[in-house]
């Protein structure tokens, strides 16, 4: 288990050297990609809780890497797509492939 979260750990440290953002943050990123979604559809893809997923998704708003945008149908319902600093910074996580520690390769293939 330690070296797990030691593995998972390293991986999260070189997202935020490289990209800026944490691993639920571009996991959250790749849920969104080219799709505009609610923060239950977020919170279903990624499998973070509810209340986490709200922690993630104002701390990507903040960096500006999604818009927020009112329903049609219903103005209480809270749709979120990607904004172009997000859409580069999704690209670069893409591009750019980050060493994965060898514990987190067979996930990755």
């Amino acid at each position: 288990m330690r070296e797990l979260f030691k593995a998972l750990s390293e991986l999260e440290t070189k997202l935020m050297e490289q990209h800026g953002v944490s691993l639920n943050e571009a996991m959250a990123l790749c849920c969104i990609g080219g799709d505009t979604l609610t923060a239950s559809n977020i919170s279903e893809h990624t499998g973070l809780s509810a209340s986490h997923t709200s922690k993630v998704i104002r701390s990507i708003e903040d960096k500006g890497f999604i818009v927020r945008s009112l329903g049609d149908k219903d103005k209480r319902q809270m749709y979120f797509t990607l904004s172009d600093d997000g859409r580069q910074c999704l690209n670069g996580i893409k591009e750019k492939e980050i060493e994965v520690p060898a514990l987190l390769q067979p996930l990755f293939n």
